[in-house]
């Protein structure tokens, strides 16, 4: 069977971007074929750069969300810097951007008057908390927004609230972005025409939310933070095991329940017993099903656990942390690692999740220096040398 392109080649993305959101959602587009032009502040780029220096001297938030990118960086305070935007803005059919409430539209790069513009582009603005309401000029971090969306009171222990391990606020706002664009470009296949798309981190989450907001505005009552142990079934947690691991397992139905008695604990009478015998008894008598679970397993080390779990058809995980994550079997065993460029040489990355069997891989494209493509692009756009020289002489490009 002939190969099929890539769903995105052909086309142009421009993103005024900065730290998570936006660039997430553009780097998706560019793993699917899309020609994605970063443009970057000149002094010192998307501040995501200097967050940290943990990716062998670059930031890891920055190489996770633009590799296979063009870099361009630009003073958007002086109009010959907006300019270059609007000129490159002109031949793409997608632009984004995550600018500071108001921003945007006091440059013209809002997606309403870009759309007005050029009918046929898509253009996409990603804020905090959307552009209207009491809330739209608040700053809009990850963490502040995962406390405004309630993540962080369903998230922890009963005496402590946390918030989520990695940027949730921003993937979700950058995955209604990514499918939104998508969205918008089948629209524009259809009727010749792009349009506006907006996408606030507080709705996007407020939708992740779903199962914890219906519980609490229909039964009455939000969920209670439970750890690693889930609200109402039981058991379900993580529990220790002889060689210092901890095996997740999660009993579903009360058959499983009765393998694990059989199987596992060792003691088949539990599975009859009117305090466990039934989800709701085994909820209510949860300390006792938690120490006998417990029990079971803190006399074998985790891979036997979790061998002994699987015979007996019990689901179960290994509570695996960041370094065993990126050993881990399954991904090594299906192939999932490649290597990115970057400034600092190449960097292993995961391919993205999006799999097209039959098409081409994604392209995995280096992590851009800053600026590093500043100089083809205004050619592309067609300036001059003398014209490009005067603009590095002002401060304007770099």
């Amino acid at each position: 069977m002939e190969s099929q392109p890539l769903p995105l080649d052909g086309i142009t993305v421009v993103a005024v971007e900065q730290a998570v959101a936006a660039p997430f959602a553009t780097r998706q587009l560019a793993d699917l074929g899309a020609r994605v032009i970063k443009v970057e502040r000149i002094d010192g780029g998307d501040f995501a750069r200097g967050y940290d220096s943990a990716a062998g001297g670059l930031a890891s938030h920055f190489v996770w969300c633009n590799r296979g990118k063009e870099s361009i960086a630009l003073d958007l305070k002086d109009p010959r810097g907006v300019a270059v935007v609007r000129q490159l803005s002109a031949g793409a059919d997608v632009f984004v951007q995550n600018l500071a409430h108001g921003a945007a539209a006091r440059l013209g790069l809002d997606a309403a008057t870009l759309c007005a513009t050029h009918p046929r582009l898509v253009a996409v603005d990603i804020s905090g908390y959307g552009p209207s309401g009491p809330y739209a000029g608040k700053r809009a971090y990850d963490m502040l927004v995962q406390c405004e969306a309630g993540l962080v009171s369903v998230t922890g222990t009963p005496g402590q609230p946390v918030k989520a391990g990695i940027p949730a606020a921003d993937i979700a706002a950058a995955m209604y972005a990514f499918s939104g664009v998508l969205a918008a470009l089948v629209r524009r296949g259809v009727s010749g025409r792009g349009g506006p798309v907006e996408v606030s981190m507080l709705d996007a989450l407020a939708e992740w939310m779903g199962h914890p907001l219906h519980h609490a505005m229909h039964g009455g009552t939000p969920p209670a933070r439970t750890g690693l142990a889930h609200a109402v079934i039981a058991p379900y947690d993580a529990y220790p095991t002889a060689d210092g691991g901890r095996v997740l397992l999660s009993v579903q139905n009360d058959r499983e329940w009765r393998r694990l008695a059989e199987q596992v604990i060792g003691r088949p009478e539990l599975g009859t017993d009117p305090d466990f015998a039934t989800n709701a008894a085994r909820v209510e008598n949860r300390e006792r099903t938690d120490a006998l679970v417990g029990e079971a397993l803190g006399g074998l080390g985790a891979d036997e656990a979790v061998v002994l779990l699987e015979r007996a058809g019990v689901a179960c995980a290994r509570l695996r942390d960041v370094q065993q994550l990126a050993e881990h079997p399954q991904l090594a065993a299906r192939e999932r690692w490649r290597e990115v460029g970057s400034p600092v040489g190449p960097l292993r990355a995961l391919l993205p999740p999006i799999t097209l069997p039959g098409g081409g891989e994604a392209p995995m494209g280096d992590v851009p220096a800053l600026g590093e493509h500043t100089e083809a692009l205004l050619r592309a756009v067609g300036m001059a040398d003398v014209e490009i020289a005067a603009l590095r002489r002002d401060g304007v490009v770099a």
